[in-house]
């Protein structure tokens, strides 16, 4: 269970700050919710629902347990936390089905886990969940193609078409390609069947 904090105050702010003193918390590593409350005229008080940062990783390992042993499978999880986003990697008896085919059961239970975050704190919470590290694996493949793409797409100024990837997949090919000075990417298509196309640009006369 997703341990929730609730604090009050005159203002939003002061609960914020009775909230930060009773968690010993910096306000960027909690969730804050406001909770509506009714008063009399002369009661008013402002209520918080308010989640640490590390509760929401332990909820999520705990989460991810359970849904892999009711899969009928064990699993080890390795966390990493950094300043903008959390990686959760797992490591079970059977990575392969946990990943699935082209990585679609990871995908599924990837967007269950973000759905269930996203209603238990009420916002995004930015991670990286990998099986066995085969999105780092997938990641270096895509990173790969799109450069060797763009060479080609390059020196023959002909756009090329990649196959349908998922938004994720998708980000990796911008992003390694963000800088290049001689395509552009842009993603086309309707889900999910969106695909990245890299053009050539225009010479400079």
């Amino acid at each position: 269970m997703l341990v929730k904090n609730r604090y009050s105050g005159k203002t939003k702010e002061e609960a914020i700050n009775n909230a930060k003193i009773s968690l010993q918390e910096m306000e960027e590593n909690l969730y804050i919710k406001e909770i509506e409350v009714k008063n009399g005229l002369f009661n008013k008080k402002a209520e918080i629902e308010v989640v640490r940062r590390d509760d929401v990783v332990e909820y999520m390992k705990e989460y991810l347990k359970e849904l892999i042993h009711n899969m009928g499978l064990t699993c080890n999880l390795e966390v990493k936390k950094r300043e903008n986003r959390v990686n959760i990697t797992v490591i079970s008896d059977n990575n392969s089905i946990l990943i699935g085919k082209n990585g679609r059961t990871l995908e599924s239970i990837n967007l269950l886990l973000k759905q269930v975050i996203h209603n238990e704190i009420g916002e995004y919470f930015p991670f990286v969940l990998d099986i066995g590290e085969y999105k780092m694996a997938r990641e270096q493949k895509l990173e790969s193609l799109a450069r060797r793409t763009a060479r080609e797409v390059a020196n023959t100024k002909i756009e090329a078409r990649l196959d349908p990837m998922n938004s994720y997949e998708r980000r990796i090919i911008h992003e390694a390609l963000v800088n290049n000075k001689r395509v552009t990417t842009e993603s086309e298509g309707e889900k999910p069947n969106r695909y990245v196309v890299i053009k050539p640009k225009e010479d400079k006369e």
